[in-house]
Formats: C-alpha cells, structure tokens, sequence
C-alpha cells in the first residue's frame, strides 16, 4: 500500500492505528468549541477525529478534557537557573510541550558555544525545542559582554532543524535607523523575526513591524498592545517571575482581536516553574479573571503556533503532532496526563527524568582581572560647604543630591530618583532609613576591572549584601549592599564559586548557590535548586527585603539597559531614555 493510501484509510478509519483517545471532550482550538469525539493517533500524530475501531491500544477518558500541548512563544532558559534538560522536564510536567528558547544570556557571555551546549542539549529530549538566534549580543555599546555576535556567526546555525528564528530583536534603534550590522541579521533566512521595543514611538512601530518583526512581548500597557495590534503584531502577553504583565493586559484583549494574542513567561525562576507552572499558570490566572477558557487555551496554543509560524503543532486535528493534555476540570486547569507525539510524560505533575550533556569546557566564566574594594567607593569632587545640611550621627555627614534606581514592584521597568545621601570623607554612604542600598556591577569576562557603581531603592534592604552573576544581559557581577565590606565578601564568594548568587551579613556569608555552567545555570536537580533557593529568600528577609520582591530575580534586572529608566553597567549609571552614560552624584 502506498504511504499516500495508507494515510488516507488511517484518517477514514479503515486501519489499525497505535492509539485512539475514546469518550473524549475535546477543546477544539479552531471551532471554539468542546465536543465529544474520538481522537487517533497513529506514530505521533493526530490521524483525526470522529470514530475508530481498530487501533493497538484504546484509552476511555470518560468524559475528560483534552487540549492541544501548550506552547510558550518565547523563554530563556537560563533565567530558570537549570539545565535545559531539568527544565524541558519540568515544563512537560505543566503540560507544556513546545518552547522558543532564546539563548540570549548564556550567548551574551560564552557567545557561540553556549548556543550549542543548549542545541545539543534539547535535541534528543520528546519535547519541542526550538530556538531563536540570539540577536543583541552584546545588546548595547553601555556594557561590556562577554561575546559579540554578528550575523556571521549566527549563520553558522541557518538550516539547523531547531533554529527558526531571530532572538528579541532589543536594539530597535539599529533596525529603524537600518544600520548595516543589524540589516545584516534581519536579512538572515529565518522565518520568524521576535521583537523586543519598549518606550517606542508608535510611528517608529511602522518601520519596525516592516522589517519583518511581527512580535512583541515588552508591552507593559493596554495601549501598548492596542498599538501593536493596530499594526499587525501579534502580542506576547508576559508573566514571567520579574515582569508580571498578564493582569494589566488582559483589558486589552477581546473576542475580535484575541487571535493576534499569545501567552509568554519569558524568563521564569525554578521556585515558580515547580510551585506554580509555567504556561499553564497563566491559562489559570486569565481564566480566573473571567476570560473564556477556550479563547485562552487558543492564546496558549495555535495562536502561538500562527505566529512563530510552527505549522502541524497547537492544534488537535487531522496531520497535526499529537501533543495533548488531559485535564478533569477546565476552569481549574489541573493537568491529569501529558503526551508528546502520542506517548505519555508525565501523570499529575510527575516529571520525566533525562540524562544531562556534559557542561565540560563551560564552567570558567569570572575574570574580574584588576579590581579592588576601593572601586566600590562613590566620590563626590562637589565643594562641601556649611551651609549644607549635617547629619545627627556620631561621625558629622553632609548631604549631596545623587540619582537613584527605583525598583518597581513586579516590573522591569525602574524610575530615575533623586534624592539626597549623606557624605562622610568625600564619599557618598548608603541610608538605611531611606532603605537606599549601594549598587555594583563588576565586568567578569575579560577581566577589564571596570566597576560602575551607583544607588538603588525599593529592594527595602537594610544591612547586609547580596550579589550574583546572573545579571541581564551581559551577565557580569552584581552586587547590592549596605557596606563596602559586606559587598566585598559577596564579590568573592561569587568569584570563588565560579559564579552563582549569595547573601552576606556582616562578616558571614549566610546563603549560597553556585552556578558553575557560565555564572548562569546548574547541573542540580531542580528539586534542590529549589529547597537552596526557598532558603536564600527566606534568608534575604532577615535583610529587610519585602517578600513583594524576588531579591534575585530584580537583581538581575537592574543591569539591563534597554529596559527604562535608570539602570546600571560595568560603565555605570545608563539614562534609557537619553541611551547615555550619566553621573551618579549631581
């Protein structure tokens, strides 16, 4: 029989096939409707619906939901801190079975290689690994990176059978301004190009969505994703562990626009990935706002699909791979079973367990060359006269106004403060009243021993420092403290573990987590990332960190510069808006 034939008495039912899903309620993503069928599979893909008599194996769902396999339209790994192995697993286990994976931070710092190690990695796993070329690195000229990628480099990738995309493309002023290194990248044969335009005029939206950028997933307003949508963007709605945008665009979307709209996490810690999930935590939260559920399940499936242009996946249909979720109830969306290619991986949250490639070769990634604790000082060079105001402390201050970074709860987004410090010896001191923390970054990747430093609020830290190398994008070391000295004791636990995050109280470093695969990621179970991860957050109150703050997760964010308002590199305090260098005392 020809392999044409034989698809065709597979679909009409006229031949045994592996598996048929009998007494089946299923969510169809196309009709918007839920209707009892029989459902078969034959080697991993939906043969169709309707009735079959003759398969290998029959499942009775009695009546349960089925779901296309969810898809997350754009994740970074290494936010989660693990493997890509342990975090494939962890996601199947939510029921997701596709990703786009932009290895945009582990590139930022070990450049090529690092998005081979995540190639390599995914490729054997039963789950639909596919990958966005990574296309700001570095992702501004006010950092220093630990690579540089052009698109020469990332040709070297082109027809590999999991590369689809152009990562979020950040550097929006290059593509608007059609700046030769990144035409370049965008003429690059790859289908689907991601955006990443914050703070963008809506006019400046017509250029960039006509240089074939069609995605968008920075929107942190409804009148962002109107304007978007106007043009024909399709909208990533983002709640990520930082950046938590789901609730506030959800107003946005209707009945008439919300095929344009997909569910995104972006970057997702491992405490939230196991105690939460992942895209089916955000099918639940939009759910319990009142939204249709099968419009949401279509935000979480086939729209994704549509829009990174992944044909036979997100739906459940005749020819389509057969990904699926059964759940018991669909308001509560509690996942029953996972498939993937019509085999079982994962019943009630259990996850399935994967060997892990080597991470040999990638594990030396701190060099912070010439650097010293008096980098951490900030000078003041202004006249101090006694008509400033004094202090009430023991040791007499003056007071200098100087820009500070608030931090936003729940937001990437940070505000560009003023606000006044005291002096002691011509360098400016942290406030522990005001909650105002001294903030570094310290390059480690060519051991420069560039250091820039300013002042943070909003983390409501009190004493104590807390410091780590997972800082976006380009990943050199942060560190927040309250004292030179106790920032200092931060900086080289981290460079002694070969990367990772810790917490330092006076003399003592009180919490730790190494992170040996380039300053990002560990090879340990996720379980017990988790368990050390429950501990240092517990360990950061004992600081005065709000529990409305992911200590770490914020940290990381404070050194992205193409985020507004105010943020800080290894160069120093960088104005978003301005795109510049400014000082820190005024």
């Amino acid at each position: 029989m020809s392999s044409f034939k034989q698809r065709m008495d597979e679909a009409r039912g006229l031949v045994k096939i592996d598996l048929v899903l009998k007494r089946a309620r299923l969510v169809n993503v196309f009709s918007g409707e839920i209707h009892e069928t029989e459902i078969g599979i034959h080697q991993g893909y939906f043969v169709g619906i309707g009735s079959f008599t003759d398969a290998e194996k029959e499942l009775d769902l009695c009546g349960n939901y089925v779901v296309p396999g969810l898809i997350d339209g754009h994740v970074h790994i290494e936010s989660s801190m693990l493997s890509p192995e342990e975090f494939c697993s962890l996601l199947l286990s939510h029921g997701v079975t596709t990703a786009i994976i932009d290895p945009h931070e582990i590139a930022n710092v070990i450049g090529v290689d690092g998005i081979r190690y995540i190639l390599d990695s995914v490729n054997p796993l039963p789950f639909n690994a596919y990958i966005a070329l990574p296309s700001c690195v570095p992702a501004t000229k006010l950092e220093t990176s630990g690579a540089s990628l052009r698109a020469r480099e990332l040709s070297e990738f082109l027809g590999h059978p999991r590369v689809i995309g152009l990562g979020e493309v950040m550097d929006f002023q290059g593509v608007i301004q059609a700046r030769p290194d990144m035409v370049e990248k965008l003429e690059l044969p790859l289908s689907f190009k991601d955006g990443h335009a914050p703070g963008i005029s809506p006019q400046d939206l017509n250029a960039y969505y006509r240089a074939g950028i069609h995605t968008e997933h920075e929107c942190s307003t409804v009148e962002e994703v109107r304007d978007r949508l106007r043009r024909g963007f399709h909208v990533m709605l983002r709640e990520g562990s930082a950046a938590k945008n789901l609730m506030d665009l959800l107003p946005a979307v209707t009945s008439k626009n919300s095929g344009q709209c997909l569910l995104v996490t972006d970057d997702r810690h491992p405490t939230d990935l196991i105690h939460e999930g992942s895209i089916d935590n955000l099918v639940r939260l939009a759910i319990k706002s009142g939204m249709d559920p099968i419009q949401v399940i279509q935000m979480a499936t086939i729209n994704a699909a549509r829009a990174i242009g992944l044909s036979g996946l997100g739906a459940i249909a005749p020819g389509y791979q057969a990904d699926f979720v059964i759940l018991k109830d669909l308001n509560q969306f509690e996942i029953e079973e996972v498939y993937w290619r019509g085999v079982k991986q994962s019943t009630r949250g259990e996850r399935p367990r994967f060997s892990r490639f080597s991470i040999s070769g990638l594990t030396e990634s701190v060099h912070l060359g010439n650097w010293s604790p008096s980098k951490l000082r900030v000078s003041t060079k202004r006249n101090l006269d006694s008509g400033l105001e004094t202090g009430s402390d023991d040791e007499a201050s003056e007071f200098v106004k100087v820009r500070v970074i608030g931090v936003q709860s729940h937001s990437l987004v940070t505000s560009a403060l003023i606000r006044e410090l005291p002096v002691i010896d011509g360098c400016v001191q942290t406030d522990s009243k005001q909650k105002i923390a001294k903030i570094a970054v310290l390059e480690r990747h060519h051991g420069t021993g560039n250091v820039g430093v300013g002042f943070v609020e909003g983390l409501g830290l009190k004493r104590g420092a807390i410091a780590s190398t997972v800082a976006h994008d380009s990943h050199n070391l942060v560190v927040v403290g309250m004292s030179d000295e106790e920032m200092s004791l931060a900086i080289q636990t981290c460079v002694d573990m070969g990367g990772g995050l810790c917490l330092v109280a006076g003399n003592h470093v009180i919490g730790k987590i190494p992170l040996p695969l380039a300053g990002l990621m560990t090879d340990q179970d996720a379980e017990e990332v988790v368990r050390i991860l429950d501990e240092l957050h517990e360990k950061a109150l004992t600081l005065g960190i709000s529990r409305n703050v992911d200590p770490f997760m914020t940290l990381a964010f404070l050194s992205l510069p193409v985020i507004p308002e105010l943020k800080i590199t290894d160069l120093g305090l960088v104005d978003v808006g301005q795109f510049r260098l400014v000082e820190t005392v005024l």
